[in-house]
């Protein structure tokens, strides 16, 4: 079975979604993120739970991140091989660019919608999930831009469907991406 990976800017809900899909396809969920959590704590940092990076420390990995490449290089390469391999349903910022195989979605939403969602995910105020949302995108976008050469979030051809989250449940989005995923794969 092909790999669906699934990216889009912080808190557009590819998590949920993910997990939606895997649990609907009965096939594992694992993120870019999740391998960048096991590196942030190799090196004496607290990474745990999904709103982690959105707090300070969160951040402040970002920004050593930043600095240094080899960060997103090993993760991605971990992440390529999981794709390679199939049945797996992956969430990543940058995997739909740097792999040749997937079934690529993007998820789409505004500023304000995915701070909307932050307040809710993580209890936080939101005037700072708005200030969130806007370093994540800018040192995202940096990031990938740095390493890549990838216009993270302006850049979406190698996408096969792009969903607009705003309005829709969790549930929806994962419905409209089996269902495609479904007619690609004459399932």
């Amino acid at each position: 079975m092909e790999a669906i990976i699934i990216s889009g800017k912080p808190a557009a809900g590819k998590t949920t979604v993910a997990r939606i899909i895997a649990g609907r396809l009965h096939i594992k969920a694992i993120g870019g993120g999740d391998i960048l959590k096991e590196m942030a704590i190799e090196r004496g940092y607290n990474a745990h739970g999904d709103e982690w990076w959105d707090s300070k420390e969160g951040i402040e990995f970002l920004m050593e991140r930043k600095k240094n490449p080899d960060f997103d290089n090993e993760a991605d390469k971990k992440l390529i091989k999981k794709i390679d391999e199939g049945d797996i349903v992956v969430t990543s910022y940058t995997a739909a660019w740097i792999s040749k195989k997937g079934f690529k979605v993007w998820l789409d939403g505004t500023e304000k919608t995915r701070a909307e969602r932050m307040v809710k995910r993580d209890n936080t105020e939101m005037s700072e999930s708005m200030k969130v949302v806007k370093i994540r995108d800018i040192e995202n976008f940096n990031v990938y831009k740095k390493i890549y050469n990838i216009d993270f979030g302006k850049d979406k051809t190698p996408f096969d469907l792009i969903i607009d989250t705003n309005s829709k449940r969790p549930e929806e989005v994962a419905e409209i991406i089996l269902n495609e995923y479904k007619k690609r794969n004459n399932r």
